[in-house]
């Protein structure tokens, strides 16, 4: 199992966590999202899924991933 960490921009409040982690534990292979709001980063565990799975899910969500 791998962990990948992802810095979101646009989260202020307990309501932009729960979309985030809403939306990036749908995606194929996630087993586990531990989302920081202060920080705002989100920690992703699972097998197989891409970055784009996750930028995707986050921009779903009504966010966006920052640019590492």
């Amino acid at each position: 199992m791998a962990d990948k960490t992802y810095t979101v921009t646009g989260m202020t409040c307990d309501h932009c966590v729960n979309s985030v982690r809403t939306e990036v534990s749908g995606v194929a292979g996630v087993q586990a999202v531990a989302v920081d709001l202060a920080s705002g980063r989100v920690t992703v565990s699972g097998d197989g899924f891409s970055d784009e799975q996750v930028r995707a899910a986050v921009d779903e969500a009504g966010y966006a991933l920052a640019d590492a």
